[in-house]
């Protein structure tokens, strides 16, 4: 399976992003991603160790600085 297709799978589901050259984790729902795995999030908050920093609201991620994206269990 295309990872593509796999994310899209994801979208209207809780996520967890790691991006490239930061410790902190987004998390939010994901809204939309496209071809390149850019990702839409609603509702994204910033988690470093397990605590939530701050909320950031919606947020668009590029697709070439995301390392991992994990679904999150309710």
């Amino acid at each position: 399976m295309f990872p593509i297709k796999k994310v899209k799978e994801l979208i209207g589901s809780k996520v967890q992003v790691e991006m490239k050259g930061d410790l902190h984790i987004l998390e939010g729902t994901l809204e939309s991603a496209d071809d390149y795995l850019n990702l839409h999030l609603e509702g994204a908050v910033e988690i470093f160790e397990e605590e939530r920093l701050r909320t950031l609201g919606s947020v668009v991620l590029r697709g070439n600085n995301i390392i991992l994206i994990t679904p999150v269990e309710n």
